[in-house]
């Protein structure tokens, strides 16, 4: 389903975790930042504070949401931080929680490879609707996504993860299903979407 969003949606993906650096599926483990992951989310709220200025007055007008798994709550908390506010003032939203890969999770790819040969096909071959063992597809995120997509009513900062910004690609973007999938997601930077388009800053 595609959204057309009257509003501006600002998204972070959380900062790096040494299970990013090792390429391992972190799904849904509570895995935290390291060193390089705290200093990309303080460079991520000052990028916001240059963007959109730091006046206190602007930036209540937006509504600050997260995932509460909490290499994104301590990545909003940082930015926040960075920008002058209280780190601590944000809802936490539970659509936003990342995909979650099941047995996968905590592998590799050339461990997913070698463990589930035939899994690891199908999902190079359909990525969008390819369900993981006792995982989630990106199908199916965005499904859980479509409610708070649609119950947005103000201009919105969100931190989430990197599986979350590919959905919300498809969804308020048309980024094709076979594309979407596969987009780098920036940690450190910030993704904006409005009117239909997105951009990196």
């Amino acid at each position: 389903m595609i959204f057309e969003l009257p509003h501006r949606l600002i998204f972070l993906r959380h900062g790096e975790t040494d299970w990013n650096v090792e390429g391992r599926l972190q799904g849904q483990h509570d895995i935290p930042l390291n060193a390089k992951g705290l200093a990309q989310s303080e460079q991520a709220g000052r990028t916001i504070g240059r963007i959109l200025g730091r006046s206190a007055q602007a930036l209540q007008l937006f509504d600050f949401v997260c995932s509460p798994i909490s290499r994104a709550r301590r990545t909003m908390e940082l930015a926040r931080g960075a920008i002058g506010l209280d780190p601590f003032n944000y809802r936490l939203e539970p659509a936003l929680v990342e995909i979650t890969f099941g047995r996968w999770e905590g592998l590799t790819w050339p461990e997913v490879q070698k463990h589930d040969p035939e899994g690891a096909r199908q999902r190079e071959a359909d990525k969008w609707h390819m369900q993981p063992p006792e995982g989630e597809s990106y199908a199916m995120c965005a499904k859980r996504l479509q409610p708070w997509l649609a119950g947005i009513e103000r201009d919105t900062i969100a931190v989430a993860h990197g599986g979350v910004a590919r959905c919300l690609l498809h969804m308020l973007c048309a980024v094709p299903t076979e594309r979407a999938p596969v987009c780098d997601i920036w940690q450190g930077r910030v993704l904006v979407f409005e009117a239909g388009q997105y951009r990196w800053i």
